[in-house]
């Protein structure tokens, strides 16, 4: 995916010029890590292809918060299910490393997923999460490129790209890519102020 490209290379780049460079966390972080799915996920069946495209349109017309993470959760669900055995119980033990913090342990297991499974989205992006948690920024880019690719409504990944992005000290992308999470994603926790925040350091405040 070309859009894509600049992406790693920011991330092998240095963190901005000492003399007017953004310290790193030079803004609040109101996300720990990038959106994952809900704990407990409805159960779903039917075309995951039709059943996505129904969602999303679903979440852009949710009237309430309570509404939209309901529809939040049967996507995350559609992306999660798998109709390999073996993917799902990689994918259900690499939760509990990540979980108890053995991001090691967790990373084998993902790559296991993706190699077994390489049009599976949630083995890269749960991959690339816990690069985010371990601040392998250049691996995670990586792996949100393969989610991208895939699935270029992942909002997940899109947010996951803004916070990495935020975190090398290029407002810009991050400002874009939050925007893009925001379109389709708009009921999003937390990402509106960081849009707001960004947007009046990136292109200033409103006259």
């Amino acid at each position: 995916m070309t859009a894509m490209a600049p992406f790693g290379v920011a991330a092998q780049a240095p963190k901005g010029s000492p003399d007017n460079a953004p310290p790193k966390h030079h803004l609040e972080k109101p996300l720990e890590q990038p959106p994952t799915p809900p704990a407990k996920l409805p159960r779903v069946g039917g075309d995951q292809t039709r059943g996505l495209d129904f969602l999303f349109g679903a979440l852009k017309a949710a009237p309430d918060e309570a509404s939209a993470k309901h529809v939040e959760a049967r996507i995350w669900a559609l992306w999660t299910q798998t109709t390999s055995d073996t993917t799902a119980l990689l994918m259900a033990r690499s939760k509990v490393a990540m979980d108890a913090k053995q991001y090691d342990v967790a990373v084998k297991l993902l790559d296991a997923v993706v190699k077994l499974r390489p049009d599976y989205v949630e083995g890269w992006n749960r991959r690339a999460t816990i690069f985010y948690l371990q601040n392998e920024y250049a691996r995670s880019l990586g792996d949100i490129e393969q989610v991208l690719s895939r699935e270029p409504r992942h909002f997940g990944a899109l947010a996951g790209l803004g916070m990495i992005m935020q975190e090398l000290g290029d407002d810009k992308r991050a400002l874009d890519a939050f925007r893009k999470a925001l379109a389709i994603n708009p009921h999003l926790e937390k990402v509106p102020e960081l849009v707001k925040t960004l947007s009046e350091k990136v292109e200033g405040r409103d006259i």
